[in-house]
């Protein structure tokens, strides 16, 4: 066995089994540099691919957290609405002039029923409107989402295969690329 030293890693990719000199002569140091570039790009795209698809997955995280947000906001507010719908619904069968108390920003206040009444029914319907848009954009996401899932092939764990080999006349089944991307 010559003299030198086994190396396995250059530029943070692991090399076969190259073998270097001990004293590194300027011939053999301009060899290992050229080897290290042409090692560390056959490398870095898979590398790449792997980065790529890491990308992809989260990518398709954020944009389920992002839907899984605008869901939880969306039944909130509809908690609210229903709230005020019931305070509202209470209220006017009471005499306008009873006296009532409303919790403005973490004070409970004490007001009539013919003050309050009003910025009930304006605070639902401001609500409403904010649901509607939240509605909207829980649509566009769930749009969005599906695109992003077909755009780069990902199927969640447990689903099936949506697309089944077709027979052809010969017998032989054409095969579609399986290759994408499993989320848990």
């Amino acid at each position: 066995m010559a003299a030198g030293v086994r190396a396995e890693v250059w530029c943070g990719f692991r090399c076969a089994d190259k073998l270097l000199p001990t004293v590194p002569t300027p011939g053999r140091r301009a060899q290992r540099q050229s080897v290290s570039v042409y090692l560390g790009d056959k490398m870095a795209s898979a590398a790449a691919k792997q980065i790529a698809a890491e990308q992809v997955v989260a990518g398709f995280n954020r944009l389920r957290q992002e839907q899984r947000s605008l869901a939880s906001k969306e039944a909130e507010l509809e908690m609210e609405l229903n709230e005020h719908t019931l305070v509202i619904e209470t209220l006017k069968d009471v005499d306008p002039s009873r006296k009532c108390y409303r919790m403005v920003g973490g004070v409970l206040v004490e007001r009539t029923v013919k003050e309050v009444l009003p910025a009930l029914e304006n605070n639902k319907e401001q609500i409403n409107k904010i649901i509607q848009s939240l509605s909207t954009q829980l649509r566009d996401k769930g749009r969005e989402l599906n695109e992003f899932r077909e755009k780069h092939n990902i199927r969640l764990m447990g689903e099936e295969e949506k697309h089944t080999p077709k027979e052809n006349g010969d017998g032989s089944g054409s095969k579609q690329s399986t290759a994408g991307v499993l989320v848990s």
